[in-house]
């Protein structure tokens, strides 16, 4: 049980951070070396989408778990 949560919090925390790399990426959200670098306008979204299919995969063994 306890792991569904560590997968959920670190999909939370993925999806955040690849968020953030996107903006910074996309020079949305500036102050840093990465703004306006378009690397991290394409790792953003992959790292985002990984963060999405943990949260997926943590409620589903959340559900299945109250069975």
């Amino acid at each position: 049980m306890k792991k569904n949560w560590i997968v959920l919090v670190l999909g939370a925390l993925l999806i955040f951070v690849g968020v953030t790399w996107f903006l910074q990426g996309t020079d949305v959200m500036g102050g840093s070396t990465m703004s306006g670098v378009t690397l991290w306008a394409i790792v953003g979204p992959i790292v985002a989408i990984g963060g999405l299919v943990l949260l997926g995969v943590g409620f589903t063994r959340l559900r299945r778990a109250g069975r």
